[in-house]
């Protein structure tokens, strides 16, 4: 029988806390500018890279260290201690809202075509001003 402590699932703990968060796998992927199936493959993923994870944990409102070594117990121990009887709810306060990013990343991507669309208009400009010096 081995001693050795079975390694975290990080992708497991990302998920776990994901879900806390009432966040769907598409806002996260929204907001850390991927797919909802890379979001999937993360949470599926044993390991993720440093950067990848900081990126997540910045949009769920966590450490990279509290994806890490998360845990359900600490979790129900921490509202087991929050949550009284006597209490209509629990006293919380999001740090983040989804849809300021989402709004973000809107405008980003607005830009993004402008310029893009400003490009093809200076291409098609160009293209006319060649063909009139024929």
């Amino acid at each position: 029988m081995s001693t050795a402590t079975k390694p975290k699932h990080i992708g497991r703990n990302i998920s776990r806390i994901r879900e806390l968060r009432g966040m769907k796998q598409e806002a996260l992927a929204i907001a850390i500018g991927v797919s909802q199936q890379s979001v999937s493959n993360i949470e599926g993923s044993e390991t993720v890279d440093e950067e990848k994870l900081k990126a997540i944990a910045e949009v769920l409102g966590v450490s990279a260290e509290a994806i890490k070594n998360y845990s359900d117990d600490t979790v129900f121990n921490i509202i087991g201690n929050t949550y009284h009887d006597n209490a209509s709810s629990l006293n919380y306060n999001c740090t983040f809202n989804p849809i300021d990013k989402l709004i973000e990343a809107y405008d980003e991507n607005k830009k993004l075509y402008e310029r893009l669309v400003q490009a093809e208009k200076d291409k098609v400009e160009y293209f006319e001003k060649l063909l009139k010096a024929k």
